[in-house]
């Protein structure tokens, strides 16, 4: 895979102007129990309140509203298992644009219907014995369809990189940023802004410990593939990193850490019980690398990039009822 030119801090720039006259600027929300418990001060950017529920919103947009008129007509293609599949159809609603996206046929109702509901059509896949990726080359190639991945894309990355940038500039400079990793969009565009914003912030991502391929890609020095991992993640139950999101990842991240399914649901209960605010086991785990890691920054100010919020509610009962199942 040839890699186009990748983002700069100057191009989260430009896709905050792009993107402010349709996203939420979420806000940054604390809590002084979860505080006082881990002796350090958290920041939480809450993506889960973006629209659509998740980061996702911001790369997409930013990406479909770089089309030209062709490939505006023609429309958009994305494989996803969920949030980015709702924020290309939300995008390609806004702007007039059709968008076809493929979900696995085990994916979060909620995440299914409202992908529909935007009005994409959707292409099921199995996610155990298909490759969604070869899917969505496929399409685009037959129909004429512009691909847009969900994290391994200049635009893209640039998109998620403007959560952070908000963060910092509501917080100012913080001495850690924890943000959640799957394919590294979100991280890699957190990556340029701390850079450019607060260039002394030690950033870690933080993936499912059953699926530590961002970990082993580190350590290895070239991206390692792993096969999808069994997790309550579903959002970071990625195979492998992108191709463009790694290169930024490997030379700017401070480590990458794992969090387990239950520690993500103690979050989730923290999150409702302390915060009133509902996050799905993805969402949770930049808290929980923040939490692992407390001792290390105490004292200190730390940032937490909640990612989203979409679980269906009646699973969601059941996590917080712990039924792991």
């Amino acid at each position: 895979m040839e890699l186009e030119q990748l983002p700069t801090y100057d191009d989260v720039i430009r896709a905050h102007e792009r993107i402010t006259p349709h996203a939420h600027r979420t806000p940054v929300m604390t809590s002084r129990l979860t505080d006082a418990e881990l002796g350090l001060s958290l920041y939480f950017k809450c993506e889960n309140l973006q629209r659509m529920g998740a980061f996702k919103f911001r790369g997409a947009f930013n990406a479909l509203s770089q089309f030209d008129a062709e490939q505006r007509r023609a429309g958009v293609v994305a494989y996803s298992s969920g949030n980015h599949a709702q924020a290309v159809a939300l995008s390609a609603a806004l702007l007039g644009i059709p968008a076809s996206i493929v979900m696995p046929h085990d994916a979060p109702a909620a995440k299914l219907a409202a992908t529909k509901g935007y009005g994409a059509d959707v292409v099921s896949y199995d996610r155990w014995s298909e490759d969604r990726e070869e899917i969505g080359r496929a399409l685009a190639k037959e129909r004429g369809l512009t691909l847009i991945p969900p994290y391994d894309h200049p635009h893209v990355m640039a998109g998620q990189g403007t959560a952070a940038k908000e963060l910092f500039e509501e917080t100012g400079p913080l001495d850690a940023l924890f943000v959640p990793l799957g394919g590294g969009g979100l991280l890699s565009g957190s990556l340029l802004s701390a850079g450019a914003l607060a260039p002394e912030c030690e950033v870690y991502g933080v993936e499912p410990e059953a699926g530590d391929d961002g970990r082993q890609s580190l350590r290895a020095g070239e991206i390692v593939h792993i096969d999808t991992p069994d997790t309550l993640a579903d959002g970071a139950q990625t195979q492998h990193l992108g191709a463009h999101p790694f290169p930024v990842i490997r030379d700017h991240v401070t480590d990458i850490v794992t969090a387990t399914d239950a520690q993500l649901v103690d979050c989730m209960r923290l999150f409702a019980s302390r915060m009133k605010t509902v996050v799905e086991p993805t969402g949770c785990l930049g808290l929980a690398g923040a939490r692992d890691l407390a001792e290390r920054y105490r004292g200190k100010r730390v940032g937490v990039i909640i990612s989203g919020g979409n679980v269906d509610l009646g699973r969601y009962a059941r996590l917080l009822a712990g039924d792991l199942g």
